[in-house]
């Protein structure tokens, strides 16, 4: 069962199993998801939507995207709600393999593979170089020219920002240079909205001067909503043309679209701000001060953590004597079992997962 491994964060059955307790038992920090959710105003609004479950959803989900244009100051035509980010990675995928190849930074989010060879897209990595990123010392720029073997204006990049694993923001004026070279740049901002508004480097504001960008982002993580399933993509609408043609006629369900009220909640998402920038800080340096620990500082909520011994044994060990779960990063090829991620949880919970590996790496 161990070695029957996940290759998402947030599989609480197989960890369970492992670790010989209920899901309900377990201390999660494999999945980033904000701790501070759902909001009392995402329950609120699936309260006041059950009606909708006995009708159809509108297929072009007028009032979502209405709401999600609003919030971004766009034409509601440049915004296409998903069955979460996952689902409208799977056509960004579908349009890069038209392409010469298509760019990839590794390590990299498992399911851009997924998307990439669904279509028999041509995937070229790009190799971040460890030794670098630990410090958080990037030159994106030349890190991608260095392993580029074709035209960037005949080829795709995907990449994200913040970067999974990593969690480290690439600034906007490096992605603005990215789009003046390739023919399609599929930026994935799932976790964008927990960087501070003042930090963010998001695209958003600029895609209107970009026919070659497509931005995908996803409201389940940041408002603890994963089960739902609700993402969206903004680009040019020619885009969605063809994505449109290749998807099915309702992909989101009337409750998941429903919820988009929570864009409206300012007090959940200045306590989401405030908390993260106190408690990744905080569990940044504890984590410092563990020997054999080295934390990356990266800008999300969460944190990859380079280990000085095997992983995998020590998630079992957390698992099986203190009911904590850890990300492994085996899906990663280029990090393998010598690293962890870990999401950003509540002061009181990450001090309980300190204490853990403290024990075990003692």
């Amino acid at each position: 069962m161990f070695n029957n491994r996940p290759h998402h964060g947030g599989n609480l059955e197989w960890a369970a199993n492992v670790a010989g307790c209920s899901p309900f038992v377990l201390l999660d920090f494999s999945a980033s998801i904000s701790p501070l959710g759902p909001p009392s105003s995402a329950i609120m609004a699936l309260q006041n939507n059950l009606a909708q479950l006995a009708r159809y959803p509108n297929p072009q989900y007028p009032w979502l995207k209405q709401q999600l244009a609003q919030h971004h100051h766009l034409d509601p035509d440049w915004i296409l709600p998903g069955n979460g980010a996952a689902e409208l990675l799977t056509w960004a995928g579908r349009d890069l393999a038209s392409l010469e190849a298509v760019y990839l930074i590794r390590p990299a989010f498992g399911d851009y593979g997924r998307a990439l060879s669904a279509f028999g897209a041509h995937e070229q990595p790009i190799s971040m170089p460890l030794a670098s990123a630990a410090n958080g010392q990037l030159d994106w720029l030349t890190m991608v020219a260095q392993d580029l073997q074709h035209d960037p204006a005949r080829c795709g990049l995907l990449l994200n920002t913040p970067h999974n694993p990593t969690g480290f923001v690439i600034p906007q004026t490096v992605l603005e240079t990215l789009l003046s070279q390739f023919a399609l740049v599929i930026v994935d901002e799932a976790f964008m909205d927990f960087v501070s508004p003042a930090e963010q480097q998001s695209l958003i504001a600029t895609v209107e001067r970009w026919p070659n960008l497509i931005i995908l982002r996803s409201l389940t993580k940041f408002y603890s909503l994963p089960g739902l399933r609700l993402g969206y993509a903004i680009a040019h609408p020619d885009h969605w043309q063809r994505w449109q043609q290749w998807r099915d006629p309702w992909p989101v369900n009337a409750l998941a679209a429903a919820v988009v009220d929570v864009l409206q909640d300012h007090d959940f998402q200045q306590r989401t701000w405030h908390w993260l920038a106190a408690a990744r800080p905080a569990l940044f340096q504890a984590l410092q001060a563990i020997s054999g620990l080295q934390p990356w500082p990266g800008q999300a909520n969460y944190l990859l953590v380079q280990c000085d011994r095997s992983v995998t044994t020590l998630q079992r060990d957390l698992l099986q004597h203190d009911q904590i779960l850890i990300r492994d990063c085996i899906s990663f090829p280029e990090l393998g079992d010598r690293y962890f991620r870990v999401a950003v949880r509540l002061p009181e919970e990450n001090e309980r997962l300190v204490t853990a590996l403290r024990r075990a790496l003692t």
